[in-house]
């Protein structure tokens, strides 16, 4: 592999530091990568699935994680986009969706595309948005961690987000169960904030989905259709930034889609402010 200028190989055990000082580079968009190689290592058969890595003149230079999706990380140069397309053509896996920075994210759908790829929806422009700060904003008092005791109540708010956001229930084969048990194990890790009615239903929720040392990324921010325009949001969100700041990174972070007006209003008014672009290609 060193005799030559570029070379790509699955990494391993033995690869972790080389990962995570990779992801340092920047933190707030590998944050995804760097909280499971933190967790599990670099070994393909703890981390459920494989990192592959791209070589220049024998230095690891850019990454791409390759399970239930595809997510470049560090990746700069067409030498690598091309090394990571063929690699994904090759891999015969079933990807749901392709995400990260955009440049690399289009590039390398361009790629794929050209090959026969097809894809249910490309969203070109989605704003990178941190914030390591408390925020001005007053937290609303009612949002709160939820407990494992509030699956009954957190995962319909859960499922309605995924569909609402993705266009398709995640209640699939299995009846749901594999999402259930992924919306547990935030309750259980306290990564989920919520806001409820006096009837105990989720007006509010929004999760904590990757975790590193140097960053909590939100996902999953769902309002209830019949509590939207009531200005929630962002006193709801100064309440999850406070929180997460204070238990969990030093930097919270998330991307929306640029079309998302009302949600780029909210994340503006809390303190957030565009650090990069990320793309979302689902397939």
């Amino acid at each position: 592999m060193l005799r030559t200028a570029t070379a790509l190989r699955t990494l391993e055990r033995r690869d972790r530091e080389a990962v995570l000082g990779i992801c340092a580079l920047d933190p707030v968009a590998s944050v995804m990568l760097a909280e499971r190689v933190q967790r599990a290592g670099s070994e393909p058969l703890r981390l459920g699935g494989e990192i592959w890595g791209f070589y220049e003149h024998g230095a690891l230079t850019a990454m791409c994680w390759a399970g239930a999706n595809l997510v470049p990380v560090g990746v700069s140069s067409p030498a690598a986009l091309d090394a990571f397309a063929s690699r994904a053509r090759r891999s015969g896996g079933a990807y749901s969706s392709l995400f990260g920075p955009a440049e690399a994210v289009l590039g390398l759908w361009e790629r794929l595309e050209a090959s026969g790829w097809r894809a249910r929806q490309v969203r070109p422009c989605q704003p990178l948005f941190a914030i390591d700060h408390v925020p001005t904003l007053a937290p609303d008092p009612q949002v709160r961690c939820a407990t494992p005791d509030d699956i009954g109540v957190v995962l319909p708010a859960s499922i309605a987000m995924f569909t609402e956001e993705v266009g398709y229930s995640p209640v699939g084969a299995d009846g749901g169960a594999s999402y259930r048990r992924r919306v547990a194990e935030l309750l259980r890790e306290g990564r989920t904030f919520v806001r409820c009615a006096p009837d105990g239903q989720v007006v509010f929720k929004a999760d904590l989905g990757s975790v590193s040392t140097a960053v909590a990324q939100v996902h999953g921010v769902w309002v209830d259709p019949r509590f939207r325009g009531r200005g929630l949001a962002a006193p709801a969100m100064a309440a999850v930034v406070t929180g997460a700041l204070r238990e969990l990174a030093p930097v919270v972070s998330l991307y929306v889609n640029d079309y998302n007006t009302r949600a780029l209003a909210a994340y503006r008014a809390v303190g957030f402010g565009q650090v990069a672009t990320f793309a979302t290609v689902l397939f």
